[in-house]
């Protein structure tokens, strides 16, 4: 389905918890945010209703989130039960990966494609210090993991933030070089109103591939078709020479991609946004718990994709990468 501006809606990102084993930097603060009652986060049973009423509309790739999706139980069932619906061609996962080694292969099994793992160092301290208090060790165990069973592309998403974590972006580089894995550097967002970070910056896209391009000394821009192979979304991709991975650069604040945007994203209490960074949202929730069957769920997907904006709408300050503060930290809103 094509929204105002002609982009087709193919995408729908779940957040199915908000709830975290970690307590990373940027994404809530220290004493961790006030998590919502399980009676007000969507069942299993409501979500699969909701994805039922989308496919037939056009979309065709999930992508399960949290706040950290593996600390909800049953999760490998519920996945069996997503590929049971018509039209639903790919499910993917976002994870921080510490309890991966434990799912991986009941995730597999139950039909799972592939994961993105977040992983912002690859020094065991810094990584405890990122994460208060995770086990780089459980990561990378869970990225192996991942390699052998073939939840493949492996992506890692990197966000790299000034004077802070921008010394390892050489070493995620020989990682890619070294592992079927596709390293992306995002540019750091401040999202939500977490102090620790309030004066940290993002690092411009452009300015790090001409780093990594100078001390690679080739830099090959990835084919239409094997971007394609890793899927359609906002990473520019480029193959460092003899790499078994890839790295790509994803740059919300310097060049933003809501021209190419695709996706909807539900929250775990039930509200639809058709943006990230705008704070439009439809209640399905609502809907779901008054008894809505399929036609009155479609036309509340359709009003969501209708409101799409056309571009982001919350301002960014470009010179040191903040923005206003937001309503919601990102392990709220499944970012």
């Amino acid at each position: 389905m094509q929204d105002n501006f002609g982009r087709n809606i193919s995408y729908l990102r779940i957040s199915i918890t908000d709830r975290c084993n970690l307590r990373c930097l940027y994404c809530m603060p220290e004493e961790g945010v006030e998590f919502k009652p399980h009676a007000e986060v969507l069942s299993y049973e409501e979500i699969e209703k909701v994805v039922r009423a989308a496919a037939p509309l056009g979309i065709t790739k999930i992508r399960i989130t949290g706040g950290e999706p593996l600390v909800r139980k049953d999760l490998p069932d519920f996945i069996k039960t997503l590929r049971t619906i018509p039209g639903i061609q790919e499910i993917a996962l976002t994870t921080n990966a510490i309890l991966l080694p434990r799912l991986a292969y009941p995730l597999k099994v139950a039909g799972l494609d592939r994961v993105n793992i977040s992983l912002d160092s690859l020094r065991p301290e810094r990584y405890k210090e990122i994460t208060r208090g995770g086990d780089l060790a459980k990561v990378l165990h869970g990225i192996n993991l991942a390699l052998d069973l073939g939840l493949k592309p492996v992506k890692i998403n990197v966000v790299v933030v000034k004077d802070f974590n921008d010394d390892e972006v050489m070493d995620f580089v020989e990682f890619a070089r070294d592992n079927e894995v596709h390293v992306r550097f995002i540019e750091f967002m401040s999202i939500g109103e977490s102090r620790t970070w309030k004066n940290r910056g993002y690092v411009e896209n452009n300015k790090l591939k001409d780093r990594i391009g100078l001390k690679t000394k080739a830099l090959t821009a990835l084919s239409q078709e094997e971007v394609e192979v890793l899927g359609n979304g906002p990473a520019q991709y480029f193959k460092p020479k003899g790499a078994l991975g890839t790295i790509g650069f994803i740059s919300p604040v310097s060049n933003h991609f809501c021209a190419q945007c695709n996706r909807l994203r539900l929250t775990a209490d039930g509200m639809l946004r058709p943006c990230l960074l705008s704070d439009r949202y439809v209640d399905i929730k609502t809907a779901l718990r008054s008894g809505a069957g399929l036609p009155e769920l479609q036309s509340l997907i359709k009003q969501a994709i209708w409101n799409k904006p056309i571009e982001k709408e919350i301002s960014q300050v470009q010179a040191e990468g903040l923005r206003k503060p937001h309503t919601a930290f990102m392990s709220q809103i499944g970012g």
